[in-house]
């Protein structure tokens, strides 16, 4: 049987603990927020990037073969 000095002591420690982990938890929570809003970031630019270069090839790809029917026209005639 414990006696009410060691429960106490007890008490006590898991108090400790509870509080150590809670502000862990926080920390954590902290540095995966910071890492989510990084995350958002980059894929934003990267999303950019992606639609930049869709234009582009879209762009590329139309001059290519409009060019292409030129040719193809004066080849024809």
């Amino acid at each position: 049987m414990q006696t009410l000095k060691e429960l106490r002591e007890r008490i006590k420690l898991l108090e400790t603990e509870r509080a150590n982990l809670l502000l862990e938890i926080e920390k954590l929570k902290k540095a995966a927020l910071e890492r989510i809003n990084s995350l958002e970031a980059e894929i934003s630019m990267l999303r950019e990037e992606a639609k930049s270069f869709q234009e582009f090839l879209g762009c590329a790809g139309e001059k290519a073969n409009n060019q292409s029917e030129k040719a193809a026209d004066k080849l024809q005639s």
